[in-house]
């Protein structure tokens, strides 16, 4: 994945800098997960490997599944993609996109892990302290983890706020081996 990461992370670049250039931060938000959608595809993902279908015949193939819903810019990055087999990179490619997005909107997903259900104010409160924290706008995906005993398990990029009671019992533990 790193790989795909490094061979992704230019075109997703050019991309955010066209969408950005042509105000269309959003519609290539949508394009970008469709064809995502679609070259993730088992199906389709056999065919972007079939050594037999030429460069053109897969970029064709994507657009024509995609038809209607990209515009001719986005369909020149399937063709450049497809020109240089990279056409498997565009999940990728989407995800970096959308970070790129982010720090544009100064946005950022936060996944939280909850052992219980949160309520609406809960959520609220919680995204309004992250928001400070991280002075960014925070839109939290929450999942129950009955695992975590009780609090929560935040993770924001590459910050990980662990407020579960699992976790506390693990670092009394530590600290008791020592």
């Amino acid at each position: 994945m790193a790989s795909f990461n490094t061979l992704a992370r230019p075109y997703a670049k050019a991309a955010f800098e066209v969408a950005s250039s042509a105000n269309k931060l959003d519609a290539w938000s949508s394009m970008l997960a469709l064809a995502a959608g679609v070259v993730s595809d088992p199906v389709f993902a056999e065919r972007v490997r079939n050594p037999a279908l030429t460069d053109e015949r897969k970029a064709e193939d994507l657009l024509m599944v995609c038809e209607g819903y990209i515009d001719e810019e986005f369909a020149n990055l399937v063709r450049t993609l497809a020109e240089h087999d990279r056409l498997p990179l565009i999940p990728v490619l989407a995800e970096l996109y959308e970070q790129h997005k982010a720090e544009h909107d100064r946005s950022i997903s936060v996944e939280v892990e909850s052992a219980f259900e949160l309520s609406a104010d809960q959520q609220q409160t919680l995204a309004t302290a992250l928001s400070k924290r991280l002075d960014r706008t925070v839109t939290p995906h929450v999942t129950i983890n009955p695992s975590l005993i009780g609090g929560v398990l935040i993770r924001a990029g590459d910050l990980v706020i662990d407020g579960s009671v699992r976790g506390k019992l693990a670092k009394l533990a530590e600290a008791l081996k020592s």
